[in-house]
């Protein structure tokens, strides 16, 4: 089985434990390093916009707001050529508004997820997986989505025995 790991994450100011503090990593970052060291098999793909968003959080949030709200689809810095080698996908996002960031949905919706395994892993400060759940199963209506977990952006460092349960499923 071929496994890719696919996430998104941000860099710099960031919410996390109840206040803004600057990340030099991101809590999805993270979370993909650490899946990798216990899937050495797994490719992994970050995806980037083209147009980051500010590394002002106040800033960030406005911008993945009004992205959302516009129903956005910004182009990405680069993308797969294509998910058909793969059977199974982690897929790393975090919440913004609600759901997973519209660069999220970008991806997603340049590939035919048809047979596929989804395990998603989500990074939050208080919404669990929000509506994410109910989108992706939206969007990916012929992918298995296995249940996945939702992970306190703020307790990344300390996932390890989270990850290692969701590696072996």
């Amino acid at each position: 089985m071929k496994i890719l790991i696919v996430y998104f994450s941000r860099a710099g100011e960031n919410y996390s434990g109840g206040s803004i503090k600057y990340l030099e990593k991101g809590n999805n970052e993270v979370l993909a390093e650490k899946l990798k060291a216990l899937l050495p098999e797994a490719d992994v793909f970050k995806i980037e916009p083209l147009k980051p968003y500010s590394d002002s959080y106040l800033i960030c949030i406005d911008e993945a707001k009004e992205d959302l709200r516009k129903n956005a689809r910004p182009a990405l810095k680069e993308n797969l050529k294509s998910v058909d080698e793969y059977d199974k996908i982690f897929l790393i996002y975090p919440i913004y508004w609600g759901t997973f960031p519209v660069h999220v949905f970008t991806f997603l919706e340049s590939f035919d997820f048809s047979g596929k395994t989804i395990v998603p892993i989500v990074s939050h400060e208080g919404s669990g997986f929000g509506s994410s759940e109910v989108d992706l199963r939206k969007l990916l209506p012929n992918s298995e989505i296995q249940e996945g977990t939702a992970i306190y952006g703020s307790r990344v460092n300390s996932a390890d025995s989270i990850l290692e349960k969701l590696a072996k499923i």
